[in-house]
């Protein structure tokens, strides 16, 4: 049996289903995943029961798994393979995150738009979420199709940003929530710089990239450079570009970070909230 898709907009995001992603893939099976994320670059496979460890063998499928900034900063906390980032509200041991810890606010800062790990100096290429515990209500998924944004930019936007390039850093987003990290911290946490216009390397198609990590664009004042930011923003999460998905136990949503934003929607913080990711690296 081979891949089924099952289209949730026109040309953005899909059902898939047909293929068990507990099982070793075959060549076919990744292949025809490959495909599916090139057309709709968010595939979401419900009732995926997965472990950790399968979690991880079907990653490292689609590319070299990254060791992303907050397992690097979590130190002994969290899964013991550090490839596995947990989007959670808990303690290892079970409590509720502090309301006024740095650790909820890094959570927190998933409800900006943002594409994961711009702020890296490698390209992140898919993500894999798993969904473990489910408060009764909100945390929900947007999806942003940034391929789309760009071709429906006027063209004097697309004029203006072809050839800028723009300067992601780690805590930009988290202290315009008011977090604070020290200047030791922040030096030990260098920008990355990408283009404001990306070529996706299968499909070939431009995208816009405006994710809330950019703290600031080559050749331009800061003032300018934000209100930008904040224009291409406004016009990529427009709602004829974006879907919601609405979790259920046992979802795994696969999506594209070279041609997406996603963020995270409110929910009672009181109610845990437990998802596993782990995010593949562009070669």
């Amino acid at each position: 049996m081979g891949i089924k898709l099952k289209p949730i907009t026109n040309g953005f995001g899909a059902y898939a289903s047909g293929i068990n992603l507990s099982d070793k893939l075959s060549k076919k099976a990744t292949d025809e995943i490959e495909a599916g994320m090139d057309r709709y670059a968010v595939l979401v496979w419900r009732e995926s029961d997965i472990s950790d460890d399968a979690l991880v063998n079907l990653a490292e499928r689609f590319g070299k798994l990254e060791i992303s900034f907050l397992s690097k900063v979590r130190g002994k906390s969290g899964p013991d393979n550090k490839s596995l980032v947990p989007i959670s509200n808990v303690e290892d041991n079970g409590q509720i995150l502090k309301r006024d810890g740095r650790r909820l606010g890094s959570q927190i800062a998933n409800q900006f738009w943002h594409s994961d790990s711009s702020f890296m100096r490698s390209v992140a290429k898919y993500s894999f979420l798993s969904a473990r515990i489910l408060p009764n209500e909100g945390g929900d998924t947007e999806f942003a199709d940034l391929r789309a944004a760009y071709e429906t930019l006027p063209n004097d936007l697309k004029i203006l940003i072809d050839g800028l390039v723009a300067e992601h850093h780690v805590f930009h987003s988290r202290m315009a929530l008011g977090l604070i990290y020290t200047p030791e911290e922040i030096a030990a946490s260098p920008p990355a710089y990408w283009p404001l216009v990306r070529i996706h390397p299968s499909t070939k198609r431009k995208v816009v990239f405006p994710p809330v990590h950019i703290r600031s664009i080559n050749g331009m004042s800061d003032p300018e450079a934000r209100l930008l930011v904040t224009e291409l923003l406004e016009h990529s999460t427009q709602k004829c570009f974006c879907f919601t998905h609405k979790w259920e136990k046992g979802d795994l949503v696969i999506w594209d970070n070279r041609v997406t934003l996603h963020r995270g929607k409110r929910y009672n913080l009181n109610e845990p909230r437990i998802l596993r990711r782990i995010t593949t690296m562009q070669p």
